[in-house]
């Protein structure tokens, strides 16, 4: 598997010399299907006929992805989003392989044959349905991960009746609830900043090429692995507990990229965007509602400037003023309960607010 996907990333690499070859000369991008007619022919050639060991519907797929990343960068660069176009990577951090209709086959007993090798797998849930795609991934310390994408009838879920709750993130407490509930965030990577500290020192006094700056490599990326792992653990054991109390939950929709220049490694150790995502997911499964709040909508503002009013008539010294708002109280609850009331009040109502 690990020589698969080295070829896929050589392909990769020619796929997009390919592309920047024929912008210099017609001032235009290389479209998918006479890229993917051209490798056709290249497969014949005898310096490119290792190619065929990868197959051709996975040959297909690095063509399809690099026509979709070139068609994010335009829109991108279209509405003013900087972006980068694909480039070149590096044959060894090259992750993935998919394959799609054929060149796999499941097996009973965990077992599965792929490109006519057999390989022992865990499996970490039940495969029902079609199975449309399968995407192999590695990871930094050489893992390899199986990605099946099937098609599957879901069960319908229905709503149920309880309580509602208003969500606000910050710095200091992860989340604080509407109803008093407050959850602070465990920060695995400041517990863990020392460990890859350490780790990152002792590769840099390991020799270039030698086995012992391989292995210290692979200590080196063992440490971000288990903070995000725990994480992930962290914010579904959360999530699972939000949407299994809570019926319909209001969040504000958060600006991560603005939080992440400003605060940056804070933001990141936090993870808001992955927490919300997961809490989505969560919720479709139970039945309840996320209810996703715009950060811009003016009732928001409205309360933000009652709070700050509000914290002006209790200030006596103006040289106060500064830190009793910055550490107000009653702007975050005036704010969750803000999001409770928007949340419950219908779209139509919201539309005739702002006009």
């Amino acid at each position: 598997m690990y020589q698969a996907i080295n070829i896929a990333g050589y392909i990769y690499n020619h796929c997009i010399g390919l592309h920047r070859r024929y912008y210099r000369l017609y001032g235009k991008s290389l479209k998918l299907y006479q890229l993917q007619k051209h490798i056709t022919k290249l497969k014949k050639r005898p310096q490119y006929v290792f190619w065929n060991e990868l197959g051709s519907q996975a040959i297909q797929d690095i063509a399809e992805r690099i026509d979709r990343g070139y068609k994010l960068f335009f829109r991108n660069l279209k509405h003013g989003i900087k972006s980068a176009p694909p480039s070149y990577k590096k044959v060894k951090k090259y992750r993935s392989v998919t394959l799609k209709q054929c060149g796999y086959k499941l097996l009973d007993g965990n077992r599965l044959t792929i490109m006519g090798q057999r390989y022992k797998y865990y499996k970490s849930r039940d495969i029902g349905g079609t199975i449309k795609t399968l995407t192999i991934k590695r990871d930094a310390l050489g893992d390899l991960y199986l990605y099946l994408v099937c098609d599957i009838k879901e069960n319908l879920i229905l709503p149920r009746t309880g309580n509602s709750v208003g969500l606000d993130f910050g710095l200091k407490t992860f989340l604080v609830a509407s109803d008093g509930m407050e959850k602070e965030s465990p920060l695995f990577y400041k517990q863990g900043f020392n460990e890859i500290r350490w780790r990152n020192r002792a590769l840099s006094r390991k020799k270039q090429g030698s086995h012992n700056r391989k292995q210290a490599q692979l200590n080196l990326a063992r440490a971000p692995k288990k903070i995000a792992n725990q994480r992930k653990d962290h914010h579904f054991k959360l999530a699972q507990e939000l949407a299994g109390n809570y019926v319909a939950i209001c969040v504000e929709d958060l600006n991560i990229k603005a939080m992440q220049r400003l605060w940056g490694r804070k933001i990141n150790d936090l993870g808001h965007g992955q927490f919300l995502s997961i809490l989505a997911h969560q919720c479709a499964k139970t039945g309840s509602r996320l209810i996703s709040i715009d950060r811009f909508y003016r009732q928001v503002k409205l309360a933000l400037i009652a709070a700050i009013f509000s914290m002006l008539c209790l200030s006596k010294s103006v040289d106060g003023l500064v830190p009793i708002v910055g550490q107000s109280i009653i702007e975050t609850r005036m704010l969750r309960i803000i999001f409770i009331g928007l949340g419950r009040q219908p779209l139509e109502e919201r539309l005739q607010d702002l006009l």
